[in-house]
């Protein structure tokens, strides 16, 4: 095996990242962590944090840092100061990081003692660091890293020096509070990216490139598709009409796909008394996430952040039967959480949104051949949409559960055979079920890549008996039914914004606002495109007339802009043929074609849901 040229930037100790220095006299077995392993790259994040709090402090004086983490898409630190960072101040700050790169400070890790550290954090007017210490320090001793003349509070582990942190990008500036909380300090967050090589950082670049070009916001904008306003309230979504014309397609096709696999369509409101929440144990465990109640008629009411208990109470509505089992009940239901203003983020995370829930009341023998129904349905659903690369997960029991521990077994055997019987490769995450019962998730990679949650399977015992739900067995007895919690898409506004971002804004033909677009030539042809328009709107494809008194390049280019999949140019010689010109987006001319051929070529992408 060849040897390798460079040094390690850490080590594992019986299996434990850690500093080079802190292992040093470690006696267990070490394994050393080179630059390009995958798991180095969360501590190059976090020492660049570092960095950058360093490179701040020495810039700004009186500047106080509160909390720098690694995440999954680099890193970030919070700063309290006086002003607000500009543009100007990153410049200067990413100077400053180089220059400290340049330097190729030792990054040192030491053992104070709780009253230390006080001290050294007082001294410097690092209150946020003080706060910090009575809060999370429990024993008496802190672990803290210095770099030249900067320290921070830390548990690492850490790069050996600042000289390995050539690679980074600063990328933006975003308000925050302290610890979260709106009442607290209001932050300056800094983000920005690492990476071992300078290869890697520009290919990240790129990447941000192009997932910018397809931020859903920008294009939500850019193509009149939605909108979120200040009049109307934070992360409460208005759908413009073209977004409008995506959602009802996307509505259509979700409903006819239930009826054809046996669900029945539910309807509930709003609202409900409180009373119901306190059944469900809402108010207890999800309280926080819920709007302030409503009271009239002396009566408390509460927006719905569920649909589940209306379904509950509808199973309970009269007396049941095993031949009436499996019972699917789906609704689009609108549902309001209180999300904090800082984690909102266009349709992505969002206080008011429509679920695609369903929920699958059987009996216990029935779960096996419910689930292998609902990941086929799943994954038929999610093809349709374009997503066929998934990554799926197998959540089980956590640590705090309801139920009895035979019946987690029982589901989760269940689920996992499901899954095998289904031919889907899936990954255990340990402990990571929800209190209730166990569950299958399903995240979809977009074009970039990127991960997104979508269809999620939960298995559920607690309701059921929190309801004192009952049916008929066909002996005669009372059983409790087992509740199967299933939503496909997520939430018809998250589900939208991932749509937007992985097709760039350019919609398949069947979910396009507008189909066609109909473009006289001369004005002595608009009767002629009047009428080739209205015989596409008679056979059911979204056309629209452009007839302003513009140029033929700029209306080509509007539609272009638009993204409309057929742009149509009539003039003299089409109108005497009776035909039309065919421009298809992003592949430009396609020549003459008849009218009726093009109406069935439309008819057919539309039918058969393709990309093309």
């Amino acid at each position: 095996m060849k040897e390798k040229k460079e040094n390690p930037v850490l080590m594992r100790v019986d299996g434990v990242l850690s500093d080079l220095g802190a292992a040093a006299g470690a006696t267990g077995r070490l394994e050393p962590v080179y630059a390009e392993h995958a798991d180095a790259l969360h501590v190059f994040r976090h020492s660049c944090a570092h960095l950058l709090a360093h490179a701040v402090v020495e810039l700004f004086p009186g500047t106080q840092y509160g909390v720098g983490p690694a995440i999954d898409t680099g890193f970030y630190y919070d700063f309290l100061t006086n002003n607000p960072f500009t543009p100007e101040d990153l410049e200067k700050i990413c100077r400053r990081m180089a220059h400290l790169v340049k330097q190729n400070l030792a990054i040192r890790r030491e053992v104070l003692s709780k009253q230390e550290a006080l001290d050294i954090f007082t001294q410097r007017g690092q209150l946020l660091k003080v706060e910090l210490i009575h809060e999370k320090v429990e024993g008496e001793t802190v672990t803290v890293y210095r770099q030249g003349d900067f320290i921070d509070l830390c548990r690492g582990p850490h790069l050996p020096s600042t000289g390995l942190l050539a690679n980074f990008k600063l990328l933006s500036v975003a308000a925050a509070y302290w610890k979260g909380d709106e009442s607290s300090h209001s932050m300056q967050r800094i983000y920005g990216v690492v990476f071992p090589t300078r290869e890697q950082l520009d290919s990240h670049l790129r990447f941000l490139s192009e997932a910018k070009a397809r931020d859903h916001r920008k294009l939500g904008k850019d193509l009149d598709l939605f909108s979120i306003q200040n009049e109307i309230g934070a992360g409460l979504v208005l759908w413009h009409p073209r977004g409008g014309v995506i959602r009802n397609e996307i509505e259509n096709y979700w409903r006819e796909e239930h009826l054809r696999c046996g669900y029945e369509l539910l309807y509930t409101p709003h609202i409900a008394r409180g009373e119901l929440w306190e059944t469900s144990g809402h108010k207890g465990f999800y309280s926080e996430n819920m709007f302030t109640p409503i009271e009239f008629d002396n009566t408390e009411y509460q927006l719905k952040p569920m649909n589940c208990p209306f379904h509950l109470v509808i199973f309970k509505s009269r007396t049941r039967s095993w031949r009436e089992l499996p019972l699917r009940w789906a609704e689009l239901g609108t549902v309001y959480r209180y999300e904090r203003s800082g984690v909102l983020h266009g349709l992505l995370r969002v206080r008011g949104f429509t679920q695609d829930d369903a929920h699958i009341f059987c009996s216990r023998d029935q779960i096996l051949d419910e689930v292998k129904e609902l990941i086929r349905f799943s994954l038929n659903i999610l093809k349709t949409f374009g997503f066929t690369d998934l990554d799926v997960f197998l959540s089980t029991r956590p640590e705090n559960f309801v139920g009895e521990p035979e019946e987690w077994e029982m589901a989760t055997n269940a689920l996992e055979q499901a899954l095998r019987e289904s031919n889907v490769a899936f990954t255990v995450d340990p402990g990571e079920g929800v209190f209730y019962g166990p569950k299958i998730d399903i995240k979809v990679k977009d074009v970039l890549k990127r991960s997104w949650q979508c269809s999620t399977i939960q298995v559920d015992f607690n309701l059921p008996r929190r309801f004192d739900l009952r049916y008929t067995n066909e002996s005669g007895q009372i059983e409790r039914p087992i509740m199967i919690h299933r939503a496909l898409l997520g939430s018809l506004e998250r589900f939208f914004g991932v749509l937007i971002e992985n097709y760039g804004g350019y919609f398949p033909v069947w979910l396009a606002p507008v189909q066609a677009m109909v473009i006289p030539i001369n004005d002595r042809n608009t009767a002629y495109a009047g009428q080739v328009q209205q015989e596409m709107v008679r056979r059911g494809i979204r056309a629209r007339l452009e007839n302003r008194s513009e140029g033929m390049g700029r209306k080509i280019r509007d539609a272009e802009m638009e993204k409309i999949p057929y742009i149509l140019i009539l003039g003299d010689e089409e109108e005497k043929q009776q035909n039309v010109s065919l421009r298809i987006h992003r592949r430009g001319d396609q020549g003459k074609m008849a009218l009726e051929e093009l109406i069935q070529s439309i008819h057919t992408a539309i039918k058969e849901k393709t990309f093309a």
